[in-house]
């Protein structure tokens, strides 16, 4: 009989915090462009904005590819059912919001008439045609959609601090390789 893992492995870690840094950097990077006025620096910024964007997309792919062929060690004994049922909820709602947050990003682009272009060399198609009405409601759809992840994000670290310091169990360090274990 195989013992339960009581970590995750260093590759779920990685991308996890991989993701995290990248979402971080996405945001910081689209809230403040947002109100800049037209410019070649403003232009700059979106880049890069779609290039994290591209970059969350590929690496969350991977991630759940990950997830979905390594098996994650089981929640604490001492966690009821309504938390378990909760964290399932939460995680889904984040893999599927770190997956269709950029595509609505492309989307947008795309009904914009604003090509993407990962890296500066990789011309991503259009995904549909401009259409300054429907750019609009995607822009609001990707909007709306990162203020959700945003919400669910600091629900699950405020469940993962509640977890470390007053149930006092091992859900945060199975995900920071630096936290020792209670």
């Amino acid at each position: 009989m195989v013992a339960a893992r009581t970590r995750y492995d260093l590759v779920a870690m990685t991308l996890h915090w991989l993701v995290v840094a990248l979402i971080i950097a996405s945001w910081a990077m689209g809230l403040y462009m947002v109100d800049l006025p037209f410019s070649p620096q403003k232009l700059k910024f979106l880049s890069w904005h779609k290039w994290l964007g591209v970059t969350i997309f590929i690496t969350a792919l991977f991630r759940i590819t990950w997830r979905g062929t390594h098996p994650i060690p089981p929640p604490p004994d001492s966690m009821s059912p309504w938390q378990r049922t909760a964290m399932g909820v939460s995680h889904l709602l984040l893999y599927l919001l770190i997956i269709f947050i950029p595509i609505t990003g492309w989307l947008f682009s795309s009904a914009s008439g604003i090509p993407t272009v990962y890296l500066g060399w990789i011309q991503i198609p259009d995904a549909v045609a401009r259409d300054k009405l429907f750019a609009g409601l995607l822009r609001q759809a990707h909007f709306s959609l990162n203020l959700m992840l945003f919400v669910i994000v600091c629900v699950h670290v405020a469940a993962a601090l509640k977890h470390h310091f007053f149930d006092r169990d091992d859900v945060l360090a199975r995900m920071l390789p630096f936290l020792r274990r209670r």
